[in-house]
């Protein structure tokens, strides 16, 4: 198992499973990994013999995010894991700021997976999804065979300056006294979420202490070259540009943040090439809210088109 980080576990929060109760759209059990007292919390839908699909949610959300896309998923016979990372959704949550840092949540996600031993998977991200799921990806190459990133990106700081709303964004996590996590979901959809939508994603964080990782989160993307998780994100870069396995973009059309960050993509990962890169229309930040089934279906033709490759010793 990967090093884990050394965090004050006295100062860990455990969102009660009551919150969770009153979600009448997500009948999923939620299954738990153990990180040296860290809960993480992942659901796991479908045949276990089948070869994986791993759905990485981003900020603010958690794998409530894919409930529209996991029945089409495992209608086609596929196994679907989707995680909550630390700070979210059921998985702990530790309360001091400085248990928290980019690198941590690597390193906890890596820690995970290796629990799960996942292999032949198929890596579907979105978000902060991406920034963590595509340095699992570089860190196990031999895990995966296949990536589809939609809306997110793996920055280094060193690659211009950051869109104005994300800047605005950042600011607002940094500095506003109401954060109001369900009303920022919706905000990020093309398509309006029911209040009982809104409560859900308001679930996992009971007072303002459970939401400490939903507040840092923009603080630890990389628009600054200094950066101190520029080199690791650079390192990730060249395993990209040698990744010949099936690698997918379908960004969406109205996300303010992303738009056009497939392009770096399509240009330095080999993978990308005669693949079936489409623009989901009609689509926000959050498109698994505004297309899940339409994105569900993308993934179940591509993965038919694209055979599971033979295990690497």
């Amino acid at each position: 198992m990967p090093p884990l980080p050394t965090i004050d576990k006295a100062a860990v929060l455990r969102t009660p499973e009551a919150r969770f109760a009153a979600i009448a759209d997500f009948p999923y059990t939620p299954r738990y990994v153990d990180l040296d007292g860290l809960r993480v919390a992942y659901i796991d839908e479908g045949p276990r013999d089948a070869a994986p699909i791993l759905l990485m949610h981003g900020e603010p959300t958690w794998s409530y995010l894919y409930r529209k896309m996991i029945p089409g998923l495992v209608a086609a016979g596929h196994r679907v894991i989707a995680p909550d990372l630390v700070g979210f959704g059921r998985s702990d949550k530790p309360t001091r700021k400085s248990d928290f840092s980019y690198h941590h949540h690597v390193q906890w996600m890596a820690a995970w997976m290796e629990a799960l031993d996942l292999q032949h998977a198929t890596l579907f991200c979105q978000d902060w999804g991406s920034l963590i799921g595509l340095r699992l990806v570089t860190h196990s190459p031999q895990r995966f065979d296949r990536v589809c990133l939609a809306n997110g990106g793996l920055p280094t700081g060193a690659q211009g300056a950051a869109p104005q709303a994300f800047k605005l964004w950042r600011a607002f996590a940094r500095f506003s006294p109401w954060f109001p996590i369900g009303r920022i979901v919706n905000s990020g959809c093309a398509n309006t979420l029911s209040p009982a939508e809104i409560a859900a994603y308001n679930a996992p964080f009971p007072s303002s202490r459970y939401e400490v990782a939903a507040r840092l989160f923009p603080s630890f993307v990389p628009t600054e070259p200094h950066d101190p998780e520029r080199a690791r994100n650079e390192q990730a870069w060249e395993v990209l540009k040698q990744w010949h396995k099936p690698f997918l973009t379908l960004f969406s059309s109205r996300d303010p943040v992303t738009r056009g960050g497939d392009k770096i993509f399509l240009k330095l990962v080999p993978g990308t090439a005669n693949q079936p890169h489409a623009v989901t229309r009609g689509a926000g930040h959050f498109l698994q809210e505004d297309k899940g089934p339409e994105l569900a279906q993308a993934l179940v033709d591509w993965i038919a088109a694209t055979p599971t490759l033979p295990r690497q010793p």
